[in-house]
């Protein structure tokens, strides 16, 4: 039993008082460590999106460099796959020759691949995409389902392949619908001619 007014708490002794205030202190110290931990931490993520990033931006700039020292070769590659496929198309029956021509042409499709640079072409009745197009002439048609539908291509185009930009669109010809006109003096003549 506990007598009144009499301290129930024993007496501290001076070790015990040092060891509770080291531990204090240590633990004082250990949030500080945690803490330069977590500001180290973000910091070095910090840097390694930096790095990151800083990488990132030098492989664009070095695939723009590739890209500015090929673009002559590329665009004299382009033009010289228009006069092969052109001289291919105008010799048609001899085969012998537009063989030997056709091989060349892929050739230059395959450099051109190697460039980052994809031939692509449209074929008759393929509808008019604005992106991908470039009508250089139109061919009237009576037929309103075929208005604005590919009637003959001309060159084909070329895109890169990393970026998909559209580096030159398809040429062709184009269908144009016209409505047939009537005769003169036949029903639907609306000249007034006898």
């Amino acid at each position: 039993m506990i007598e009144e007014g009499k301290s129930t708490t024993r007496p501290v002794n001076e070790p015990e008082l040092r060891l509770s205030a080291a531990l204090g202190d240590l633990a004082v110290r250990f949030g500080q460590v945690e803490e330069l931990l977590a500001e180290f931490h973000r910091r070095s993520a910090h840097r390694e999106s930096v790095i990151d990033r800083l990488h990132e931006e030098n492989q664009r700039l070095r695939a723009g460099i590739g890209r500015l020292i090929l673009e002559p070769a590329i665009a004299d590659l382009i033009r010289l796959y228009d006069q092969l496929d052109r001289e291919a198309r105008r010799l048609g029956a001899e085969a012998r020759d537009q063989r030997l021509l056709s091989s060349f042409i892929d050739d230059v499709a395959q450099i051109l691949d190697r460039c980052g640079i994809d031939v692509f072409s449209a074929e008759p009745g393929d509808p008019f995409d604005r992106d991908r197009h470039r009508p250089v002439a139109v061919v009237a048609c009576h037929d309103e389902s075929r208005h604005n539908t590919v009637a003959e291509v001309i060159f084909a185009g070329f895109i890169e392949r990393d970026t998909g930009r559209v580096r030159r669109p398809v040429q062709a010809r184009f269908h144009q619908f016209t409505a047939a006109r009537a005769e003169p003096g036949q029903p639907g003549d609306e000249t007034g001619s006898p």
